[in-house]
């Protein structure tokens, strides 16, 4: 026990960053650390009785047991100091009276049988020789199985069918099309759930109400609905009643059966098989309550709030509840659709662009994205604009984790696949002090034979094809929060294609992280430009010109869209500013390093006189570029009204190598 105190804990939290909504979680959590680890110090530097030694044992017992879960913190980059889920509030749940035990023993039963005979019947395909030609049947048996089980195994095969880390591709493509839809249960169980979160009658705030669900599925149903007091149109969805039992139950029963697994998923995954039913039991317990997920819509509000071509529902707060959720209508075409979006006369290539669009936002800008964008839960507006709806199943990237990703990305461009392969590491895909040496040639091997195709038949389905085959074969496991990512890049192009057979996702994909690279003034994106225009010390004045030119790209289609011109009437200067591409952060940020920073100063100086000559050509293609972008004197106004800080800044650093000469003498 030497050596637990607080000063380790902290060390141990300090190097995150957490990221909370409440700055109060996060002292409760460090108060609750610091009494743990000074509770764990007292007890064991001092010659203590058996009942505090026991206490010792139950305060190392606490810690320990949600090593599982400050795992997964750490991976994300982010500490949680309230969850819904954890171990033992799920086993509390399920072991709190005799008759919830009988129900335990009943269901455990039930689920041994069942699977049991299904991995009889694997074992007998493959000791008579057939278990390859027999895939087909058998994975389609595991879905129909799986549906039979209930809701949990549902959810739990929708997983399994991101996770080519756990089983063989074949049988993700047969889960692929498992749905969560399953009978609607009685109207007037819905009614009362509804009533009793209202706490008032149905006819006292709805003047009309569907009599028909207009979507069920295994955790809630959908009505639409009217307001009385305003004639608004709103949708209603209610959780389905005592889901919640059932949900811990088997979540208890999933992770009985991992802690017997540990040892095999330690050698496959390199983490044991209980990190992966918490991070699913942690998903699925967050959809079980509708405040979260009103959370994350008003989060979507305001990270969309300035974006006028997305569509998020708003919340009617004060109607809502743990098990009801009324939000606003969508009048749009589900993209299930395709042939009435294209009869409605939307321009398909404008609705894509902002779709891709926004679900790189999402996911490289918010570090907030759908979790489940499928067909059904994306809709195309009669003005252009893409609206999402089903805000349950979210995940949430930490900014370390955005600027790994977008690190692999630069790494990717670069070819630097030992790179790429530590940046898999850093990201969790990999056991810390994993040898990447044997993965890096199978990376590269993927990367470039995608390459060779080019850029307009590059796709993510043939990408993630032969990524799957490389995690099947080597101890690499998908975070929940990748396979999200994963399928949430995966159902998006295939609604792409849906709409438009020979739609380039990449065509879209690649000019948004260039406007992107070229743009954002986050200094770690910063860094990250430099890093792509320099390869082996030289400057790449084709990769800034093929930047320019894909950012230029990005912008005109987006200001192109319906739904951007007309949510924009009035504000004619922010339209203006929208239809061009802004360096000028980045071109004063890149005078202030040309001044203050010498090595890049030397760089810079360097490439324009590479090989011997001088590269005025090549300053004159990216000025001849940019000049219908820039506004030449009010940049130079600009670049002039920073001249005091770069000065301060110079001092500074001059300053800063002073000291530091005279402190080597």
């Amino acid at each position: 026990m030497e050596g637990i105190c607080t000063s380790c804990l902290y060390a141990s939290i300090t190097p995150l960053r957490i990221e909370y909504k409440s700055r109060r979680k996060l002292v409760n959590t460090i108060q609750r650390t610091r009494y743990l680890s000074t509770r764990i110090c007292a007890v064991s530097t001092v010659q203590t009785p058996s009942s505090e030694k026991t206490e010792t044992a139950l305060l190392v017992k606490e810690i320990s047991r949600t090593s599982a879960l400050e795992q997964l913190d750490i991976e994300r980059g982010v500490c949680i100091p309230f969850r819904k889920y954890s171990p033992e509030s799920v086993r509390n749940k399920v072991l709190e009276s005799r008759g919830q035990i009988f129900s335990l023993v009943g269901r455990g039963i039930e689920i041994v049988w069942s699977l049991g005979l299904y991995w009889t019947t694997l074992v007998y395909d493959y000791l008579v020789g057939r278990d390859e030609e027999v895939v087909p049947f058998r994975a389609r048996q595991l879905r129909k199985l799986l549906c039979d089980l209930g809701p949990s195994f549902i959810k739990a095969g929708q997983v399994l069918a991101n996770r080519p880390d756990i089983i063989r591709e074949d049988y993700m493509n047969e889960l692929c099309i498992l749905q969560d839809d399953v009978p609607a249960f009685p109207n007037q169980v819905a009614f009362n759930i509804i009533e009793e979160e209202l706490g008032q009658p149905l006819e006292a705030v709805f003047s009309k109400i569907s009599s028909q669900t207009i979507a069920a599925a295994s955790l809630g149903q959908v009505y639409r609905a009217t307001l009385r007091a305003t004639g608004e149109e709103v949708a209603i969805k209610v959780l389905r009643p005592q889901i919640e039992p059932i949900i811990y139950r088997d979540l208890f029963l999933f992770r009985t059966l991992a802690s017997f697994l540990n040892g095999i998923s330690l050698q496959k995954l390199g983490c044991n098989a209980e990190l992966i039913v918490d991070e699913f039991g942690e998903k699925l317990l967050e959809e079980l309550d509708y405040t979260l997920e009103a959370r994350n819509i008003e989060d979507f509000l305001e990270n969309f709030k300035d974006d006028p071509t997305v569509k998020i529902p708003r919340v009617y707060r004060q109607l809502s509840g743990s098990r009801v959720l009324v939000m606003e209508w969508i009048d749009g075409i589900r993209c299930t659709d395709p042939q009435a979006i294209r009869n409605e006369g939307i321009d398909i290539d404008g609705f894509l662009t902002v779709g891709v669009s926004a679900a790189l936002r999402q996911l490289l800008e918010f570090g907030l994205f759908h979790g489940d964008p499928h067909p059904g839960n994306i809709f195309a507006m009669r003005d252009g604009r893409i609206a999402y709806v089903d805000f349950g199943n979210v995940a949430v990237l930490s900014q370390q984790n955005k600027q790994i990703l977008i690190d692999a990305v630069v790494h990717a461009v670069n070819e630097d696949y030992a790179e790429m392969a530590n940046d898999f590491t850093r990201l969790g895909f990999l056991a810390s002090g994993t040898d990447v040496a044997p993965i890096v040639p199978a990376l590269e091997a993927i990367w470039q034979n995608s390459l060779e195709k080019g850029l307009a038949d590059f796709n993510f389905r043939s990408v993630t094809g032969k990524f799957n085959q490389l995690v099947y074969n080597y101890p690499i496991r998908i975070p929940e929060r990748f396979s999200l990512v994963i399928r949430s890049l995966l159902t998006q192009e295939g609604i792409c294609l849906s709409l438009e057979p020979g739609f380039k996702f990449l065509e879209v994909a690649y000019p948004y992280v260039a406007k992107r690279l070229l743009t954002d003034p986050n200094p770690a994106l910063r860094e990250r430009l430099i890093q792509v225009l320099f390869k082996d010390g030289l400057f790449q004045w084709k990769r800034l010109e093929n930047l320019i030119s894909l950012a230029k790209e990005n912008v005109t289609k987006l200001s192109k869209n319906p739904a951007f011109q007309g949510n924009n009437r009035g504000t004619s200067k922010h339209l203006k500013n929208q239809q061009k591409l802004d360096l000028t952060d980045t071109i004063k940020d890149g005078a202030r390093l040309f001044i203050i920073d010498e090595g890049i100063r030397r760089q810079l100086l360097l490439a324009l006189t590479e090989d011997s000559k001088l590269h005025i050509q090549e300053v004159v293609d990216v000025y001849r570029l940019l000049e219908d972008q820039i506004d030449v004197p009010s940049m130079a106004l600009e670049v002039a009204q920073d001249l005091p800080s770069v000065a301060r800044d110079i001092l500074l650093s001059w300053s800063s190598s002073v000291l530091s000469d005279r402190s080597d003498r």
